[in-house]
């Protein structure tokens, strides 16, 4: 039996380059190989576990699944499903709390950082939001994850909960590992952190124009151009990063020489990095504007992902059920 794969995108808006490099692209480059049984989530539970409006994530949850579908995703050689259709990832992530203390959550660098964010919506959903992730990943079995490395210590809960299901009912849960993509970390464009919808300015969209991406590009920040080394962090590492990721390392390497001779103009290398990236996204948009005309078959898409999705999830729960005498 072919192994598992399962990513997932919070349905929190539409895609980004970041999503697209950091786990898309190297998902479908595992569907071409079709060495591995695919499963495409949009996590519009998880959305819920912090403030959010209902009708944008209503929105939000269907734009996703488009935007999965453009970039290239064939549901007759992957699943794509909506969390919230298959009630066992609820259900499962009840059963998993069982083994794991509140302490061990409180603990959570990210359940900190989110409670400092979101001080008076600090609910058990926002608790319980690394088991829900375990639940999505053990529901299907999967070994393998491709995410960044800021979810490291979720997968860490995740491999616990694994070997304490395992341990203790005698169940075979696998102990997922990251999967890591070329793209796995994507630079925000204002030089600090990661691509992120949540932070204005930081993300060019899988839907933007040509004018757009120049536009944002525009913005991002930059130096003198000039110097004895190469910055390795900042607006200019994020600019040169995207250069590599869609030009190629050898252009990378050549305004890296540019930089330590005569300068780079940043006016040249933005427009010509913008024309690069529309190069990649144009198809995409284009695949965009089928689907959009066509909302009978992304509703069927979204119907029989969720029925293949719910027949995988099903024995799994039922196994648990099973295993801890609830059956």
């Amino acid at each position: 039996m072919k192994k598992r794969v399962l990513s997932g995108i919070r349905a929190t808006g539409r895609l980004h380059l970041g999503n697209y490099l950091g786990m898309v692209k190297g998902m479908l480059e595992l569907q071409e190989k079709g060495e591995h049984e695919l499963y495409f989530m949009v996590a519009d539970v998880h959305a819920i576990t912090t403030p959010f409006k209902v009708e944008e994530l209503k929105h939000n949850r269907r734009e996703v699944v488009i935007d999965y579908l453009a970039a290239g995703l064939d549901p007759g050689k992957s699943v794509v499903f909506l969390q919230a259709d298959v009630a066992e990832h609820a259900e499962l992530t009840f059963y998993l709390s069982s083994v794991m203390s509140i302490a061990r959550m409180q603990h959570l660098p990210t359940f900190k950082e989110k409670v400092k964010q979101y001080p008076d919506q600090a609910t058990m959903a926002l608790l319980n939001y690394p088991i829900l992730m375990a639940a999505d990943i053990l529901l299907y079995k999967s070994g393998l994850v491709p995410t960044g490395i800021d979810q490291e210590p979720h997968l860490e809960v995740a491999r616990e909960i694994a070997r304490r299901m395992n341990e203790t009912y005698g169940i075979d849960f696998p102990e997922p590992v990251r999967f890591a993509t070329a793209g796995e970390y994507v630079p925000s464009l204002t030089g600090e952190g990661k691509m992120s919808k949540t932070v204005e300015g930081s993300y060019i969209n899988l839907t933007d124009d040509l004018e757009a991406i120049k536009a944002k590009l525009a913005k991002a920040p930059t130096d003198s151009g000039k110097s004895d080394s190469v910055p390795t962090e900042g607006g200019v590492e994020s600019l040169l990063k995207f250069v590599e990721l869609f030009e190629g390392k050898s252009r990378r390497e050549e305004y890296e020489r540019q930089y330590q001779g005569e300068g780079i103009r940043y006016g040249e290398l933005k427009t010509e990095l913008a024309k690069a990236i529309f190069a990649e996204l144009s198809p995409i948009q284009e695949r965009r504007k089928q689907l959009e005309a066509d909302p009978a078959y992304v509703d069927r898409v979204i119907a029989e992902g969720a029925e293949k999705a719910r027949k995988v999830a099903r024995a799994t729960v039922d196994e648990v059920k099973g295993k801890m005498g609830l059956k």
